[in-house]
């Protein structure tokens, strides 16, 4: 082999530790970033709607007919306030519309339309939550939060535009087991309320996608 040859040959075999080299540290750099990704994000997933972030926003909660007159009225007022308190800590630049002043225009008037309720209250957006389904008991002695919700989000700056429509799948809690009437009706039905309110944030703000894996195991006492 001649002298040009072997030159070739060596030449070939650093070109190719260069380029391994390179692609090695190309990966290491991805994997690196990755791994800060995760670290910064987490288990985060986005919100599955956005259009919320700087817009005046009136929530309005309503149950079906035969809800009302159980706990279903309200527990779907109490769940508009926590909705929005949720909303007003997570989604960016928001406004909310006092729940107060939603829940006394809609008891003073005939409504039937979500946007209506918006339009009256100057909001630019409304969140229209249909309470399908809304039970605490698993059986005379043991409470299991029951709920179907379904979610609709109407521009009401353009011209009451349906832009989201959401059925969230039936909610149970906690989901694996019962908890002893021993606590409170009023505690447990707080408690439900306010898992539930999640539940339907989530869909406007990012959350961790394990927030749920640990629901049977907190704890529920009586004091």
């Amino acid at each position: 082999m001649d002298r040009t040859t072997r030159f070739s040959h060596q030449h070939s075999g650093w070109a190719c530790l260069v380029l391994l080299a390179l692609a090695t540290s190309q990966t290491g750099c991805v994997n690196a970033l990755a791994t800060a990704a995760w670290l910064v994000k987490g288990n985060d997933v986005d919100a599955d709607y956005n259009g919320l972030r700087n817009k005046r926003v009136a929530i309005v909660c309503r149950p079906l007919v035969e809800l009302q007159y159980s706990t279903g009225t309200r527990s779907s007022q109490d769940m508009a306030v926590e909705l929005g308190r949720l909303m007003a800590q997570r989604v960016r630049k928001i406004s909310i519309v006092d729940p107060r002043e939603v829940a006394e225009w809609t008891d003073e008037h005939d409504w039937d339309d979500f946007a209506q309720v918006g339009q009256a209250l100057k909001a630019d957006m409304v969140v229209g939550i249909d309470v399908e389904e809304f039970s605490l008991y698993q059986s005379q002695t043991l409470y299991q939060g029951k709920a179907r919700v379904a979610v609709t989000v109407y521009d009401v700056s353009d011209g009451a535009k349906v832009v989201y429509q959401k059925s969230i799948p039936r909610v149970i809690f906690p989901p694996n087991r019962g908890v002893d009437t021993s606590l409170p009706e009023e505690d447990f039905r707080r408690r439900f309320v306010a898992h539930l309110a999640d539940v339907i944030g989530r869909h406007f703000y990012s959350h961790d996608a394990q927030a749920d894996l640990a629901l049977d195991a907190k704890g529920f006492t009586t004091e």
